[in-house]
């Protein structure tokens, strides 16, 4: 039964989704990888932070720029498979033995399926976990808890009381030179410390407390109880620096977006709870339910937009699915900031521009699937044909201009150069 489910048909059109699909969801997840990369560099490199944490940080953005990508893809996958059949006339052939379009829509649409499970499972469950990881990772990188360096070259100040400057760094920070640091008792006394050489030791008796061994240096103890200042000499000095105290990040859930499905579903119908809590959860869970339902349309807006008119090999169906999804994606995020804000109802910002969307992309499908003839996008194809053709008379016009003052200033320049010639020629012989 699954033999005569799947034909070679359904397998052709499977391998001409499956690589533009893969790629663009490659490309996408890139792009958005990438520019956040840049970004985190510097933070981190502004912090003093370890590179590892970089990359701790982007796998935990990857699930949100996946739900992202998955729909562009998904689309633009089955876009580019119906455009080469369109283009290469495998699809009249197709249609003139009796396979339909929505035949033909049997594999992309189990594509579909599976994919929308993913992405329900991503933007319900693995989404917010990782959101909150994310911002746990971003807290401990700038309170200092990931281990950031002292920065080399640059005063430090620890526990407000305690200045340090360490000139130069080497092997991985256990080997310090140049090394200064002023300290400030709470009875108001002074220590200004330098020393050639020193490294950070471990106190096992006080976790909250390192050891800072100094090497061939001097200390200088100012104090009001004394005129002058103590100067002393040591070969050995261990200097305790107290770490600041690592306030402790917060449980999840400090964010609606940081909800899975459960708490998404008990938060937004629990009386006990606040009203502003209760509109943050619902719009967030809509939010998520509607970018997920409307995946089930990204099949019929890829057919819609992909068939060219004939004897045209077109690409605009191409930007405009772009447009249409991005958009739309758009007029969600502002539907849920005003349901989230209790202005208007999720189902009111949230489901009557799906609604309408839906409406849009199912009569567009129709008109190229049920319509002889029909176009989904023809206004724009015949308005894109004729600027193009008014480009193209523009370019040569300025072309055509241009050749001819080209050539007025070669005539001219010819005859100039002739004038000279004679010119010169004659003053020999009036000499």
């Amino acid at each position: 039964m699954f033999k005569n489910f799947i034909t070679d048909v359904d397998r052709y059109i499977f391998k001409l989704v499956l690589m533009p699909m893969l790629g663009t969801l490659a490309l996408a997840a890139s792009l958005l990888i990438l520019d956040k990369m840049l970004r985190l560099f510097e933070v981190v490199a502004d912090e003093g932070g370890p590179i590892g944490v970089i990359f701790r940080m982007l796998a935990n953005l990857l699930p949100e720029y996946m739900s992202l990508a998955i729909p562009l893809g998904l689309m633009l996958g089955i876009l580019f498979a119906f455009r080469k059949l369109a283009t290469s006339s495998e699809l009249d052939v197709m249609r003139a033995v009796g396979l339909g379009y929505t035949r033909l829509l049997r594999v992309p649409y189990l594509i579909t399926i599976a994919l929308v499970g993913l992405n329900f499972l991503l933007v319900y469950f693995v989404q917010p976990v990782a959101r909150y990881d994310y911002s746990r990772l971003a807290f401990e990188l700038q309170s200092g808890a990931l281990g950031a360096s002292i920065k080399v070259g640059e005063f430090t100040t620890l526990e407000d009381r305690t200045a340090l400057r360490i000139e130069e760094s080497r092997d991985n920070g256990r080997e310090l030179s140049g090394i200064f640091a002023r300290i400030t008792q709470p009875d108001g006394d002074m220590l200004s410390i330098s020393a050639r050489q020193g490294q950070f030791l471990a106190n096992e008796e006080e976790p909250n407390t390192i050891i800072l061994r100094l090497t061939d240096g001097t200390i200088v103890q100012d104090q009001a109880s004394i005129p002058t200042p103590r100067v002393l000499s040591f070969a050995s000095y261990d200097l305790p620096i107290d770490l600041p105290e690592i306030e402790r990040f917060r449980t999840r859930g400090g964010a609606e977006k940081e909800y899975i499905l459960p708490e998404l579903l008990y938060f937004g119908w629990n009386d006990s709870v606040s009203e502003e809590m209760r509109n943050q959860t619902l719009a967030s869970l809509n939010f998520r339910l509607v970018e997920v339902v409307m995946m089930l349309l990204l099949p019929l807006l890829a057919v819609s937009l992909a068939i060219p008119p004939k004897r045209s090999s077109s690409t605009l169906g191409v930007f405009v699915s772009i447009v249409m999804v991005v958009a739309y994606h758009k007029v969600n995020q502002y539907g849920e900031d005003v349901a989230a804000l209790g202005l208007v109802s999720p189902i009111l910002s949230l489901w009557v521009p799906f609604v309408l969307f839906a409406a849009l992309i199912i009569w567009m499908y129709w008109r190229v699937a049920y319509v002889p003839g029909g176009q989904a996008i023809a206004w724009l194809e015949k308005g894109a044909a004729w600027v193009s053709k008014r480009f193209m008379v523009l370019f040569r016009l300025l072309r055509f201009t241009g050749n001819r003052e080209l050539a007025a200033k070669a005539r001219a320049a010819e005859a100039e150069a002739r004038a000279a010639d004679a010119r010169n020629a004659e003053q020999p012989h009036a000499s």
